[in-house]
């Protein structure tokens, strides 16, 4: 027997360790050669070889007690987790941060000082298929970028369009559903597009959506070549605790390219996956700017009520004339993961992850992400997601709280006390932002609140159609949406859609009449959606969403969920108005 396995010892490694301090080290098992290994079962027994099994003579049975094969079997049966619901395929890679341009007198945020960087982990993916999925599939695309700042976690949960589909966010799952695919047929959109076209008919504030995925933008040339975007409302709190509103754009250095239709069928399913990855390998290492909009209280508040765009609604932009871009760092993506599993499949995202000086706004539908995203995390990798090495902070403090045991606690805080003591006290830092002075103080009477489409909601997309594109963009825009609407099995959906695309343009929907053979609505003022209220609507009973006579509130003339003059408390508008 050793030294320091004698009864008395108090430890029993060569070099001093205590048996509690003994474990396997991340970091070099995820730098270790194959030839630098042994293999072994799970519990670190050798093995003379992984394809042997013990049996009842050279033809008889296996046996029970065949350790070894059990173990294989057992977790080669339980090796998957559940796929994301919603950006099941995806890519990513590692890199960095640096902010090139101080941000000090818009947030408190350490990480917008200028000089200051941080390790970044990204993951792209597409939206509604499933993990084996096409890379190439006409597609929003999403931009998650993890920063691991001083200060903890700071996830930015965006898209690769500045809008979505919906706006009210108990939408969400029912239009994820109609993406995926159809419960009796389980045939996708791309054989059967009716769910597809039937939700986007009755919901027709998704027009500006629709039109980036149908156009150029919906097929993006791998992921290197995009641009992304938060979408939603941000506040940036300063050190003074004045506040802005802000959106944050992530673009791409590398300019951006796309996909026609055609081209993208001469791809291979994971064309998105082996363009970045080996870009990354070779030394092209993609990078982007990180960049910023913003506005006072008081603009936001004009910006309603003079030119009808809601700064809480995921369907509406920020006019970037009037709020122009302001650069504030720049990131690269220089290493690929060493396991895909293990830092891209288990990486988790969280919009609710934000350091100090950055709050979320009052934007419905990032107010349930906020809830959805962790909780979605718990579910698919388990309570304690975010002690995997992947999704750990890299703060310079030692983090202590009361979140114990669960499945998969590694880090489980040691022997310190599970509860506020004052025998051993936990240390404290004061509060570096004025939640009384950041968040609102609302105070009414509980509302059931369903958005109305209104005129205003087709102004981007009319913009899009007559500004932006040119004859080429529009003629492959209406290839690609009569061709997705060729599986659609319902004339009505189809004759309701083009009724939407006339509010945006005679044109465009004269075009579709022409490329699909259905005549549409002249519009949509008499029609009913089950989805929104129908502000144009001319006969007041097709306002109210699938008739929901008695408890539709008019809101014509109203707010539609947007910041109107007096949102936002006198003082905190003399605040922000002198700083910015």
């Amino acid at each position: 027997m050793t030294p320091s396995a004698t009864a008395g010892s108090t430890s029993s490694a060569a070099d001093g360790r205590k048996s509690g301090d003994l474990y396997r080290n991340y970091v070099d098992d995820r730098a270790a050669n194959a030839q630098d290994t042994l293999y072994t079962t799970s519990n670190g027994v050798p093995m003379p070889h992984p394809y042997e099994s013990q049996r009842c003579g050279e033809n008889g049975p296996l046996l029970l007690q065949d350790f070894h094969l059990i173990d294989l079997l057992s977790h080669f049966d339980r090796e998957r987790i559940p796929e994301r619901v919603v950006h099941a395929k995806g890519s990513g890679a590692h890199g960095f941060y640096k902010t090139t341009n101080a941000a000090d007198d818009l947030s408190l945020a350490d990480i917008f000082q200028e000089g200051k960087t941080c390790p970044i982990t990204v993951r792209f993916s597409t939206v509604g298929g499933e993990s084996g999925s096409h890379d190439c599939a006409r597609d929003p695309r999403g931009f998650s970028v993890k920063f691991r700042t001083d200060e903890g976690n700071w996830d930015l949960v965006a898209n690769n369009t500045p809008v979505f589909f919906l706006r009210d966010a108990a939408k969400f799952p029912h239009f994820i559903h109609t993406q995926k695919r159809d419960p009796a047929t389980h045939l996708t959109h791309a054989d059967d597009s009716t769910m597809f076209w039937d939700y986007l008919s009755q919901n027709p504030e998704s027009v500006h959506q629709v039109m980036i995925l149908m156009g150029d933008r919906g097929i993006p040339d791998g992921y290197r070549f995009m641009h992304g975007y938060a979408g939603h409302t941000m506040k940036l709190i300063n050190k003074n605790n004045e506040w802005v509103y802000a959106q944050i754009h992530m673009k791409s250095k590398q300019g951006t390219k796309f996909l026609t239709q055609e081209e993208a069928g001469t791809k291979g399913p994971d064309y998105s996956q082996k363009d970045l990855y080996y870009a990354i390998e070779n030394g092209e290492f993609p990078s982007w700017d990180l960049s910023v909009q913003s506005m006072t209280l008081k603009q936001a508040e004009e910006l309603w009520e003079t030119q009808r765009i809601n700064v809480f609604d995921l369907t509406h932009v920020w006019p970037q004339g009037q709020f122009p871009l302001r650069k504030i760092g720049e990131f690269t993506l220089n290493e690929n993961a060493k396991n895909y599993f293990a830092e891209i499949e288990q990486v988790a995202f969280n919009p609710s992850h934000m350091p100090p000086g950055i709050e979320p706004s009052a934007d419905p539908v990032l107010q349930s992400r906020l809830f959805s995203y962790p909780d979605t995390h718990r579910h698919r990798v388990g309570v304690n997601y975010q002690q995997l090495p992947v999704n750990s902070s890299r703060t310079s403090y030692r983090m202590g709280n009361f979140q114990r045991d669960g499945s998969m606690a590694f880090y489980n805080q040691g022997s310190r006390p599970n509860y506020l003591s004052s025998i051993e006290p936990i240390s404290f830092r004061n509060r570096s932002v004025n939640l009384d002075k950041v968040h609102g103080h609302f105070i009414g009477e509980a509302v059931s609140f369903l958005s109305e489409i209104r005129k205003e909601d087709f102004n981007a997309s009319r913009a899009l159609w007559e500004k932006v594109w040119d004859d080429d963009a529009r003629e492959r825009f209406i290839g690609n949406i009569s061709g997705h609407m060729a599986n659609c099995h319902k004339d009505e959906i189809i004759k309701r859609q083009i009724g939407i695309f006339r509010e945006v343009s005679d044109d465009l929907a004269t075009r579709l009449e022409k490329a699909t053979g259905i005549t549409g609505y002249p519009g949509i003022s008499g029609l009913r959606f089950n989805g929104t209220h129908n502000g144009l609507a001319k006969d007041k009973s097709l306002r109210s969403a699938n008739g929901m006579e008695g408890e539709f509130l008019a809101t014509a003339g109203g707010n539609n969920g947007a910041p109107t003059t007096g949102t936002h408390k006198p003082s905190a508008l003399i605040a922000s108005n002198g700083t910015h």
